[in-house]
């Protein structure tokens, strides 16, 4: 029978190993840590443009990782987290200069105007 602690430390680790190895960007240590949304930002902005490992552009980089360490987190992430988190993310669309993501839910390109001519 599997041992229960052994598959959820192996789990701990793979998201740690992404973290350290991941090419998407070469992250300040504790930059999640922080209850700063703008530094939180300005540390993934930093480190994403002088990472030599990235793939994407700066922008796509930072809020790849920042997006991942919030879905990792999953439901123990407690709310407060969360909204900085989320905050963040709006501070590093401000700081790369990328527009604000509305609050509304996205339309689908077309599909709801079609054949309504």
């Amino acid at each position: 029978m599997p041992n229960k602690t052994a598959s959820r430390t192996t789990a701990k680790r793979w998201s740690a190993h992404v973290m350290e190895t991941s090419n998407a960007l070469d992250l300040e240590h504790g930059v999640f840590a922080g209850s700063d949304p703008k530094a939180i930002a300005r540390s993934l902005k930093r480190s994403a443009e002088h990472s030599r490992r990235r793939k994407s552009s700066p922008f796509r980089s930072a809020m790849s990782m920042l997006t991942f360490y919030i879905n990792r987190a999953g439901d123990k992430l407690p709310k407060r987290r969360r909204a900085v988190l989320e905050k963040a993310k709006d501070e590093l669309r401000a700081a790369f200069d990328h527009a604000p993501r509305s609050s509304s839910p996205r339309s689908r390109s077309g599909s709801a105007s079609r054949g309504k001519r």
